[in-house]
């Protein structure tokens, strides 16, 4: 993901990827049912924006079926070496990647729909991407977006140790310019760049005080993030604590009886006039 003056700031090491894994599977519903009420569906041909190790092209690829085409765009050759592997290996022949920034490719034929997930989240000018690739859509096509509000995610009631390394990952996020809220301004995002009919909602994940997922997820993205946290002085090495900080989490969560909810997975959808 990202450009190529600003780079996708969480990089592509193996433990990235496994983060990228299962954050992928906790909001693998989601992303389901958005795209689906997004009028993504048989024969359509498709472009998903950032496209990372495929797991939104994945999704789309049974979408749209065999009739369908979905191209996977992306940045990274690292991560797009990860979704040919797993393409292959899944037996999808429906999917094309490109590499390319997502500010300025384009193809030479239109698409049916272009869709994003958790890439408008990384990009310094949202609005100018939409509008884009908003270009590229046939007349009558879709544009979905999916997106993070990282301020949604909390515990409740409320843990200390949940709530720090939450604000700790959206300063790390703000001070290099990325947009942890972006989710809540989809809606705007899209109509200011000329789509129609833009429908917006979000779903929002509560999980167990013993489930390890969202331990493991926030512990993660606090270790992707480290090296800003620390450089900006958002926190210490100490208070970060990064050997033990997702174990940490899991012991406050139980001690609370504290549910914890991840940030909230928003999605928008609008039509090309025309």
């Amino acid at each position: 993901m990202g450009t190529a003056e600003h780079r996708y700031v969480l990089g592509s090491a193996e433990a990235e990827l496994r983060r990228l894994d299962l954050q992928a599977a906790a909001i693998d519903l989601p992303t389901r049912q958005m795209l689906q009420a997004a009028g993504i569906g048989d024969g359509m041909r498709v472009l998903d924006l950032g496209t990372g190790p495929g797991h939104v092209a994945a999704i789309l690829s049974e979408l749209v079926g065999p009739a369908g085409e979905v191209v996977g765009l992306d940045l990274s050759a690292d991560m797009l070496a990860v979704a040919a592997r797993r393409t292959t290996d899944a037996g999808i022949a429906n999917v094309r990647l490109e590499q390319g920034d997502v500010t300025v490719w384009r193809d030479e034929r239109p698409f049916d729909a272009v869709v994003g997930r958790l890439v408008m989240f990384h990009m310094p000018d949202p609005g100018a991407v939409l509008r884009h690739h908003v270009a590229a859509i046939r007349p009558g096509g879709r544009m979905a977006m999916i997106d993070f509000d990282v301020g949604g995610a909390r515990s409740e009631p409320p843990v200390d140790t949940v709530m720090q390394t939450r604000d700790w990952v959206i300063a790390a996020f703000r001070h290099v310019g990325t947009h942890p809220t972006i989710g809540t301004r989809l809606k705007l995002l899209l109509e200011a760049a000329g789509l129609a009919g833009v429908v917006s909602f979000g779903v929002q994940g509560y999980m167990a005080p013993d489930d390890p997922t969202g331990p493991a997820l926030l512990a993660g993205i606090a270790g992707t993030l480290s090296p800003v946290i620390l450089e900006a002085g958002i926190a210490t090495e100490q208070q970060l604590g990064l050997d033990t900080l997702e174990g940490r989490l899991a012991e406050a969560l139980r001690e609370a009886d504290a549910v914890f909810l991840p940030p909230t997975v928003v999605g928008a959808w609008g039509s090309v006039l025309g």
